[in-house]
């Protein structure tokens, strides 16, 4: 399958405790946690890529904004979606959302480049 314009994906999951922002140290309540939204997010774009890239080939992050827009209880459901805005050479950028039961409770943008991925772990482990 080719990476175009327009590709989604959606994933979900359930808010447990070690997802609140008090259990990953991003702050002090017992809130769904930013970086697990951003995470969640990620996860989807990869989800979207999945039967695109050759055998030998990965994507990997290099760009992430986003806006967490409302807080999420323990208990609830949240969904990602990830949408392919544009694909320039190795370099694919996502619109992003994030909702709970409730609503719309993030959004942003991601990009991701591919790789390959025993040319990435040999460069990043060199550095030992």
């Amino acid at each position: 399958m080719e990476i175009s314009v327009g590709l989604t994906a959606e994933v979900g999951t359930l808010v447990e405790v070690e997802d609140t922002a008090l259990s990953v140290g991003s702050g002090a309540l017992r809130v769904y946690a930013t970086p697990c939204m951003a995470a969640l997010m990620e996860g989807a774009a990869c989800e979207a890529l999945e039967g695109c890239l050759g055998g030998e080939q990965t994507t990997v992050g290099t760009e992430l904004s986003i806006s967490h827009l409302s807080a999420t209880p323990v208990g609830m459901e949240v969904t990602a979606k990830a949408t392919v805005t544009a694909v320039e050479g190795k370099v694919i950028t996502f619109a992003l959302e994030a909702y709970d039961e409730a609503g719309k409770i993030g959004e942003g943008t991601h990009k991701r480049v591919i790789v390959s991925s025993q040319r990435f772990l040999d460069k990043t482990y060199s550095k030992l």
